[in-house]
């Protein structure tokens, strides 16, 4: 398996990393996170593989994010409920999602990524 770039083409976020990774000359297959949402059992998935809270999978700066009140409602939430809420709709995940052999890395950090993928 290669790596995988989950993002949305009009994040500014999204193009930097997208822009990265091509200069580091990386094989990547581009998915657009909206058209191809996440799965809430490759959500599941990725959370375990990753190691990091569920909740740096949320998009917490997002509109949808503040629109749907989960600062307050997560806390009481099950991982089930937010891995199936996250599946509802790409806009509430992280993005980019890099996701490789090993590792999955929500948001662009360059420093983590380039730990990961070098």
């Amino acid at each position: 398996m290669g790596l995988l770039f989950v993002c949305y083409p009009k994040c500014s976020t999204c193009q930097k990393a997208r822009k990265w990774l091509e200069e580091k000359g990386l094989d990547f297959e581009e998915r657009h996170i909206v058209e191809q949402r996440p799965s809430a059992e490759e959500l599941k998935a990725w959370h375990k593989k990753s190691g990091l809270p569920l909740k740096r999978f949320f998009n917490t700066s997002g509109m949808k994010y503040k629109e749907l009140g989960l600062k307050d409602r997560l806390p009481s939430m099950s991982e089930e409920e937010q891995y199936e809420l996250l599946a509802t709709d790409g806009m509430l995940v992280k993005r980019p999602l890099l996701v490789g052999e090993d590792f999955v890395l929500p948001g662009f950090r360059e420093k983590e990524w380039e730990a990961a993928v070098m």
